[in-house]
């Protein structure tokens, strides 16, 4: 979700949201293709992450402290954390448009259990919250 780039860095991309990402916080991005940090103004650092998930998790724990940490990404990297157990509340926004083809979210995740906490309505989507049910 950096960018549209698949492969090799483009140098010139600094990701989607300018010079003042909103995140004002360490981001650890997944990807392929080693890069440098990429600091930006208000705080935010671009990590780049090559060494999988669970390398870009125990970064993002210890930025945090103890605070909370988000994951954002498509279904890829939706789908490998909440195989890996390492998901406890999913937000999803559900939007009417169909793009013909992609990847499922919930694929290869095995004995998956949501429990729905939150929906909310908006006109042009929904949002849907839910807590992951460990047994």
């Amino acid at each position: 979700m950096f960018g549209p780039i698949r492969g090799e860095w483009d140098r010139q991309w600094n990701g989607w949201w300018g010079d003042n990402p909103p995140y004002h916080a360490p981001v650890f991005v997944l990807t392929h293709h080693p890069r440098d940090p990429q600091p930006m103004e208000g705080g935010t650092t671009f990590h780049f992450v090559t060494d999988g998930i669970e390398a870009a998790f125990k970064l993002a724990r210890e930025a945090a402290g103890d605070g909370n940490i988000s994951i954002h990404g498509g279904a890829t990297t939706v789908n490998q954390y909440l195989a890996a157990g390492l998901i406890d509340e999913l937000r999803l926004r559900i939007v009417p448009i169909t793009l013909g083809a992609g990847t499922r979210l919930f694929d290869g995740v095995p004995g998956l259990n949501l429990e729905q906490v939150e929906s909310r309505a908006a006109s042009t989507f929904t949002h849907l919250t839910y807590r992951v049910v460990r047994s």
